[in-house]
């Protein structure tokens, strides 16, 4: 699957900002989905991930309450609303495929993901 993220710009701390990311084929819906971001000099880190069909999500503290990732199987697309944004919230971010189906924990972890969006820079102005 091959996926494009789109969305990200430049907000002042407290806006909001819609990232899309749209993946290619016919099995997207074979896929949990997960946003990652990286900011300079740091790690990549988890963001949010969502299950095949919607229905599981897991938030990362620093982001839950004020992320919300949802999906559409129809269009290929998940989504990620970010309101109240941060200035901490300033990075790059990537979505990302796992394959494998999810049991009692959800995949949190850069190496449970197969397939990466090119990424789509968030800045947010203090």
């Amino acid at each position: 699957v091959q996926l494009q993220a789109s969305g990200g710009g430049l907000v002042q701390a407290g806006g909001s900002l819609r990232l899309s990311c749209a993946a290619s084929g016919r099995t997207f819906s074979s896929y949990g989905m997960g946003w990652f971001r990286q900011a300079p000099g740091k790690e990549r880190e988890f963001v949010v991930c969502i299950s095949r069909s919607g229905g599981r999500t897991y938030y990362a503290d620093s982001v839950k309450g004020r992320f919300t990732i949802s999906r559409d199987n129809t269009k290929n697309t998940v989504f990620l609303q970010m309101n109240n944004l941060k200035f901490e919230d300033t990075a790059v971010y990537y979505c990302a495929a796992d394959p494998d189906p999810w049991g009692w924990e959800t995949p949190k972890s850069v190496r449970e993901y197969d397939y990466w969006g090119q990424g789509t820079q968030v800045t947010v102005s203090s």
